[in-house]
């Protein structure tokens, strides 16, 4: 089967779908694109029909977020709301052991079947898995997603820790509503407005958000890890975030940036156990270098200008691991998966749900895996493990987790 590039002709005339994930991150990326003349549109169809599409055209063995984006994606075009003729799809492709660079080879063969073979599937890689004339990352398109990303990694860091004590309720969200529209007009003005004006606009974020009025009463911390999509989309979580809320809790969500910085810091030690090029490694090197720095000015941001918890850097976290898990063990989320476990852990979330996707074998080995030493090695933390598929039903999901809530609140009282 011939695959359908994505063309210059087509850049000005399609619009391009994207499957739903980071509401805030995306949001913001969108924009960007936009910018750069993209007509793109982030999916938010969801339920049973979609996921119904994913299993009538995706084999039931496969995992859990690639049923689901492929079922976004056919109910979506099936929906009769847009033009099949200038339509195109995006996916990622990770380009390493996971199954996920497949996703597009299964999207391509749904879209055979449904007589759709026309329309073009645009792969996003950093390993240049596939190449499209009509889509290509600039060096400015790279530096504003960058920038995109860590405005959204600060905004739902401080989202999450703000609305479940907000004496009005959506004022925390009002406040990345007006972020959002901030940005947008800075990223239209320049590619580098909001990039001179990152550390102006994360205190002024800051600050803004510690002004919002809050109650004082203790909250259950509650830390979300897991596969990436399944961690980050409502859809693949059946909205956990918005669940624990419901019951009271301050959640806690590990940002984009350290999943980015993983795939960086894995191509090192890569070159490290197994040996390979010292330039490249040089190179990488002084990125994470980079993201080191950034990760300390957005930390002092946080602490001088509000009275929010700041994240761990990204190393710090890696630290943390303390042989629990090799470097070399890089399928699925890898060891970043009970660094960032650990990570919630010290910093006192002491509450963590492990999210993993059906069909998903690295992620219950590095996600479950490790649980039984995490609890000899932190007595108190609470660690639950819950499985998503298309057959798991949510009032299950949610009884284990109101187990791990009232063993949390056990513990809060004992304390």
């Amino acid at each position: 089967m011939d695959r359908v590039e994505f063309t210059k002709e087509m850049k000005d005339t399609y619009t391009i779908l994207v499957p739903e994930m980071l509401p805030i991150h995306f949001s913001i990326l969108m924009d960007v694109f936009r910018k750069h003349g993209y007509k793109m549109e982030v999916l938010h169809n969801e339920g049973a029909d979609v996921v119904n599409a994913g299993l009538q055209y995706v084999h039931n063995d496969t995992c859990y977020p690639a049923l689901l984006c492929i079922g976004q994606f056919i109910n979506a075009l099936q929906s009769g709301k847009y033009d099949l003729h200038k339509t195109a799809l995006l996916l990622t492709q990770t380009g390493g052991g996971c199954r996920a660079s497949n996703y597009i080879h299964l999207l391509r063969k749904a879209l055979v079947r449904m007589g759709m073979e026309y329309i073009p599937v645009i792969s996003i890689n950093p390993a240049g898995l596939e190449k499209n004339s009509g889509f290509e990352f600039t060096p400015s398109l790279i530096l504003e997603c960058l920038y995109a990303v860590l405005y959204g990694d600060l905004l739902m860091h401080l989202k999450n820790q703000a609305e479940p004590y907000e004496q009005t309720k959506g004022a925390a969200m009002a406040v990345v509503a007006k972020w959002g529209e901030e940005l947008k007009t800075q990223f239209s003005r320049s590619a580098l407005t909001p990039v001179f004006r990152f550390r102006k606009n994360i205190k002024a974020i800051a600050r803004d958000f510690e002004a919002i009025p809050r109650n004082k009463e203790e909250r259950i911390k509650v830390g979300i890890v897991g596969e990436i999509y399944v961690k980050f989309s409502a859809m693949g979580n059946n909205h956990l975030e918005e669940f624990l809320l419901d019951q009271g809790c301050e959640v806690s969500v590990p940002g984009l940036l350290g999943f980015l910085a993983y795939c960086v810091e894995v191509r090192i030690d890569d070159i490290k156990l197994y040996g390979g090029s010292k330039f490249v490694k040089w190179v990488l090197t002084r990125v994470m270098d980079i993201i080191t720095h950034i990760e300390k000015v957005i930390g002092k941001a946080i602490v001088r200008n509000s009275g929010y918890r700041a994240a761990e850097p990204f190393r710090m976290a890696k630290s943390h691991l303390n042989g629990l898990l090799g470097y070399g063990c890089k399928m699925g989320e890898g060891w970043l998966l009970p660094a960032e476990m650990i990570d919630l852990i010290e910093s006192g979330v002491e509450n963590v749900v492990c999210v993993q996707p059906f069909g998903c074998l690295p992620n219950h080995i590095v996600g479950k895996g490790p649980i039984h030493a995490l609890r000899e090695r932190f007595p108190k933390a609470n660690i639950v493990p819950v499985d998503y598929d298309p057959s798991a039903t949510r009032v299950n999901q949610e009884n284990r987790l109101k187990l791990m809530l009232a063993v949390a609140k056990e513990n809060m009282a004992n304390d």
